[in-house]
């Protein structure tokens, strides 16, 4: 009888081993791919997961394998911040208005979880900030006079490879040689450096526009005219272009697209694969691909409304006071909570952990 009952403690003690197994599988292969939304609340699980949960070493891969969009930092003239959530559920910050930086602050630009802001008083400081962990810091004085409405841009691409998230703030500012100078902040050397480029010509760089997509920054420009419009800044070789293309630019693919409406429908177009090395002034057209997203969520058009990000093969629009997600895997489009005002500051926001360097 004794004999018979081992087999039974045996299969038991397995049984036990495969659990912890399983648990050990998730805590370290699943957990950096959450949302840092879900992440906090992971790390009241058990001891083991929030001492994890809490090492440099963990925060390092979470920034580097969590890159989904996760909603959006709005904001008008004059008003504090607020956030709109592609999935309430799943992401979130603990204090969208930024309460926790020194000063009223203006959102300038984000890239991969940092957010750019410049504060309301004094020198109209620069300031990088983690919204969900709440840590800043405090740029130094740049050395050009930016502006009332600087364009500038944050540049951050987080690498497993480089454990320190070191990133680049890139302003073009007018020249009084006329057209655009750009003056560089680096996070590694800790100080502002102007670039010896010159972009001239007559355009007019749109400041809110600027995007960072895989080691240039891009400009919209107010010209429509023969030649180009839209300017692009290479971070490596600090030298401009002017391309074709028209709306916000984003990546989708692993390449540059950009997005507009085109009657009552939305126009996504893919860049040619080569505008980035084309000569300023190049006559070589663009190759364009495109997609035509044609309802809403209710079933009406996007007549009225405004493309304010594409990429993750996602397109945002606003129709009124609503934003509206169109998934071009699924085809499938619906209404994200919460209300924009008339012409806010819309910035997207990754919700991970990335540290502040």
């Amino acid at each position: 009888m004794d004999r018979g009952k081992r087999p039974v403690k045996s299969i038991a003690h397995r049984n036990s081993k495969i659990y912890m197994d399983l648990k050990d599988i998730i805590r370290e292969n699943a957990l950096a791919f959450l949302p840092a939304k879900a992440i906090r609340r992971c790390s009241i699980v058990c001891r083991d997961w929030k001492h994890m949960i809490s090492m440099p070493f963990f925060v390092h891969n979470q920034s580097v394998a969590f890159r989904d969009i996760s909603g959006f930092f709005c904001q008008s003239k004059e008003e504090p911040p607020y956030f709109i959530s592609m999935e309430p559920l799943a992401y979130g910050v603990p204090d969208p208005s930024l309460k926790f930086l020194p000063e009223p602050v203006d959102i300038r630009s984000s890239s991969n979880g940092l957010l750019c802001c410049q504060g309301r008083n004094g020198y109209k400081a620069y300031y990088i900030c983690n919204p969900v962990t709440q840590q800043w810091k405090k740029l130094p004085e740049p050395t050009a006079k930016h502006g009332a409405d600087p364009a500038i841009v944050l540049a951050f691409q987080p690498s497993r490879l480089n454990f320190e998230a070191h990133y680049k703030l890139v302003c073009a500012f007018p020249s009084e040689l006329g057209g655009y100078e750009f003056e560089i902040y680096s996070s590694a050397n800790g100080s502002w450096k102007i670039s010896d480029e010159l972009f001239c010509g007559s355009r007019s760089l749109i400041p809110k526009s600027g995007t960072h997509i895989g080691g240039v920054v891009y400009w919209e420009t107010s010209c429509r005219s023969y030649g180009g419009d839209i300017m692009a800044f290479d971070l490596t070789s600090e030298r401009t272009s002017l391309i074709y293309g028209n709306g916000p630019l984003g990546q989708l693919g692993g390449k540059v697209c950009s997005a507009s409406f085109s009657g009552y429908a939305v126009r996504v177009a893919e860049l040619n694969a080569y505008c980035n090395t084309m000569q300023m002034g190049s006559k070589h057209k663009t190759l364009w691909k495109e997609f035509k997203i044609t309802g809403n969520a209710h079933g009406g058009s996007y007549q009225q409304g405004k493309v304010l990000y594409v990429g993750d093969d996602a397109v945002v629009v606003r129709s009124g006071n609503h934003l509206f997600a169109y998934d071009m895997r699924t085809k499938e489009s619906r209404q994200l909570t919460g209300q924009v005002c008339l012409d806010p500051i819309i910035v997207p926001y990754v919700n991970n952990l990335v540290p502040i360097y």
